[in-house]
């Protein structure tokens, strides 16, 4: 990936533990790497094909400025955050805050903190079988795009299916949801565990009936298990009503244990 350089940007600032840091300020240094494609804005040389460093620069120096935060860990964060959302080009950034003047009473050029963060693809499976189905599913669809942290890219049609594991109850209608999230894969959990419970979903019978069920079926080629949370979700590859909606959308998108595509499981499962 591509990469546009601001190196040591000097800004006079209010960030620190120490009272006085917060009151009389210091210079900090302030460094981004910005990835994306330049190679259209490279070959018609047009600035709307790329980003504006000019406007990347000021927007690092007001928010820098403009805030305090009692560690540059936070200023990190939080700047790298307000880049990616600003800048919807941008895939992925590296901030760096240098604190020249840290108050530590030994000599030293400065100390710094470095980050990377970057938008990261994720496929959310979606159902419910009670009350207004699809106005559950459409309103947790308008809910998880108003957080600025994800992008809902794309949305397969809604299908109606059987019931898995307690086939004593409503059929189900189930779609899937292609999104771009700054969320870690346990934040996310946490995000969509929210919007299930702001439509009156409640985890008493396993299998049973929901309002709303959200799940993170993949979360980019990542392999992870927890006590919480397994990507890819452990049972994918059995589920139509997970696999046809996303074929969908991303029918060659591979599994990243099994190596067989999202359509080759599809025709699997169906046979």
């Amino acid at each position: 990936m591509d990469c546009i350089r601001i190196v040591d940007l000097e800004i006079y600032a209010n960030h620190g533990l120490l009272k006085e840091e917060n009151t009389l300020g210091q210079k900090f240094l302030i460094s981004a790497n910005l990835y994306l494609d330049t190679r259209k804005a490279g070959i018609c040389d047009d600035m709307e094909l790329s980003v504006d460093y000019n406007e990347v620069c000021h927007l690092i120096y007001d928010y820098v400025k403009d805030n305090t935060f009692g560690l540059i860990e936070t200023v990190s964060e939080e700047l790298a955050e307000e880049i990616l959302i600003s800048f919807p080009i941008l895939e992925k950034v590296d901030v760096e805050v240098k604190k020249p003047w840290a108050p530590i009473g030994l000599p030293l050029s400065y100390v710094s903190v470095d980050i990377t963060r970057g938008w990261h693809t994720a496929y959310l499976s979606i159902g419910s079988n009670m009350g207004e189905k699809e106005k559950n599913l459409t309103g947790a669809i308008s809910e998880l795009s108003k957080d600025m942290l994800i992008r809902v890219c794309k949305q397969s049609q809604f299908i109606t299916t059987k019931p898995y594991g307690n086939e004593d109850q409503e059929d189900f209608l189930n779609g899937v949801l292609e999104i771009k999230t700054l969320y870690t894969p346990e934040e996310l959990l946490d995000k969509i565990h929210d919007v299930e419970r702001m439509f009156g979903r409640v985890r008493d019978v396993h299998w049973g009936p929901r309002t709303l069920d959200l799940d993170i079926i993949m979360y980019d080629h990542l392999v992870m298990k927890s006590e919480r949370l397994t990507i890819p979700h452990a049972d994918m590859q059995n589920r139509e009503f997970v696999l046809k909606p996303l074929a969908e959308i991303s029918s060659q998108l591979v599994h990243p244990v099994f190596k067989k595509t999202v359509g080759q499981m599809l025709m699997e499962v169906q046979a």
